[in-house]
């Protein structure tokens, strides 16, 4: 049985590269455009991994990440920040809000791939 990451990014052509990338994989790709519909999919498809993009509209990766990270089932999902933030301390923001790992916008593939086998083998 393959491993469902939530892909939770607002711009489609991002959402694309991630389709192309873990097409050549045995994960499976769910997807949400905003903070909203990443919580309601969580709970419908109980995905074993999320990529979380920060700026999103509405409800932002940060609060989405509380969210989830409060909620006792869904705790345990890790979950790896995907962002352009990549200032001094947006790592530490990130982490603060309950995501497990951080990778920063532009990324190589191989390096997204690695972080993702981090915390799915």
């Amino acid at each position: 049985m393959s491993k469902r990451i939530l892909v939770v990014e607002d711009q489609e052509d991002n959402r694309q590269i991630l389709r192309d990338l873990f097409a050549r994989t045995d994960y499976e790709i769910i997807e949400a455009e905003n903070g909203m519909e990443a919580l309601a999919a969580v709970a419908r498809q109980r995905p074993d991994l999320i990529l979380m993009d920060i700026q999103l509209p509405g409800l932002d990766g940060y609060e989405t990440t509380r969210r989830l990270k409060a909620d006792p089932v869904m705790r345990s999902i890790p979950i790896i920040a995907v962002t352009s933030y990549a200032l001094s301390g947006d790592e530490a923001k990130g982490r603060e809000a309950g995501c497990d790992g951080y990778v920063s916008k532009p990324y190589s593939p191989r390096q997204l791939l690695a972080k993702v086998r981090e915390f799915l083998p």
